[in-house]
């Protein structure tokens, strides 16, 4: 679950253009504070948030997890799963099994199935969804004008698309830090 110091190494990892180019730029450390406290209360009433995401020395590089859809646009009332990483991490594998834990967690929560709302040009993320098996359930244009994709999961059969233990025996899942 995030902390309060959470909040300052985020802001540090995600005060960067390129982190934050389909998201809406960087963000002032008072959003990341209240990002992290409603993070919080989503894992005491839900079992699950948006968790911070350790390397295997333990530092942060990032987060993932679900929350509720959190705007007034798009999937209100579905459970969104995320991941953002430091530019450092990426291409790693690292949001791939973090995303992975997070799906086996909300499964036992009890959720049905995830979304993903991304930026259709965001390719990383893009990759990320469909290596999870994600489907493309609509593509929109979001309120900033940008092009995007809501992804859909069901968890039921989650595992067998998804390739179960693909990333088994690469050491990522061992670098992801209780998620």
């Amino acid at each position: 679950m995030p902390t309060d110091e959470d909040a300052h190494a985020w802001h540090r990892i995600f005060d960067d253009s390129d982190v934050m180019e389909f998201l809406g730029g960087p963000a002032e450390l008072s959003a990341y504070e209240e990002f992290t406290a409603r993070q919080r209360m989503h894992d005491a009433q839900l079992g699950y948030c948006l968790w911070t995401l350790l390397d295997a020395e333990g530092t942060v590089i990032g987060f993932t997890g679900a929350q509720p859809w959190p705007l007034d646009w798009g999937p209100v009332g579905e459970t969104e799963i995320g991941w953002r990483l430091g530019r450092e991490h990426w291409g790693r594998g690292y949001a791939y099994a973090a995303a992975l834990a997070t799906v086996e967690r909300v499964r036992e929560a009890g959720v049905p199935h995830v979304v993903a709302m991304i930026d259709a040009r965001n390719t990383r993320s893009v990759a990320v969804a469909e290596r999870l098996g994600m489907d493309v359930a609509e593509e929109f244009t979001s309120p900033r004008g940008n092009p995007g994709r809501r992804y859909r999961l069901e968890l039921a059969a989650d595992l067998e698309k998804a390739g179960a233990g693909a990333g088994a025996g690469t050491g990522v899942q061992d670098a992801v830090a209780e998620v």
